[in-house]
């Protein structure tokens, strides 16, 4: 028979990744002024805009609930599986900071060859818009990467109207780039 890590192993690890994704997001999260200094039309062409807490709440809805209902869950299980208490309090603490990292307000832009988003940089080639769009964000989605590819954009009504007609436009030059090449 194969012996089983402990519950307190299990928990360790578990707390370490978790403490190393929030570090992960907090570095790109500190990039998103680098990179996107400027608001608004874009010198070179392009637009950048920034969302508000709310908009990151309208955003990232389905990762707020999925994070609290793991806020919960541990508790459920410590006394079942003998694990120490610390361990569920680092995690709660550990998602609570990776919660507000979703909800801290975000800059946006867009470029003639990359989208700007969560401190990241994404190719206009390995990105398109989803064809159901929903009311309030605009939803991309990357390529290859099947259902766990969804990266929706935040921002006012008005901001998310212009960065929906330069996605437009960048997918129509892309498109005739594709035809031009096929020819």
């Amino acid at each position: 028979m194969v012996d089983l890590p402990s519950a307190e192993h299990v928990a360790m690890a578990a707390v370490v990744v978790l403490a190393a994704i929030v570090v992960w997001d907090a570095y790109w999260l500190t990039k998103q002024r680098r990179d996107v200094p400027e608001l608004g039309s874009l010198s070179g062409g392009g637009f950048a805009w920034a969302s508000e807490g709310v908009h990151e709440m309208v955003r990232q809805w389905g990762n707020l609930g999925s994070m609290a209902a793991m806020m919960v869950l541990p508790w459920a299980l410590l006394e079942a599986s003998n694990t120490p208490i610390i361990y569920a309090i680092l995690w709660d603490v550990f998602l609570a900071l990776h919660l507000i990292s979703l909800l801290i307000p975000k800059r946006y832009a867009i470029t003639s060859t990359h989208l700007f988003a969560d401190g990241q940089r994404y190719p206009w080639e390995r990105l398109r818009l989803a064809k159901r769009q929903p009311k309030r964000r605009i939803m991309l989605l990357r390529n290859g990467w099947g259902p766990f590819g969804p990266l929706p954009l935040g921002g006012d009504a008005a901001s998310l109207r212009v960065a929906r007609e330069y996605i437009k436009a960048m997918e129509q030059a892309r498109s005739g780039e594709v035809a031009d090449e096929s020819e």
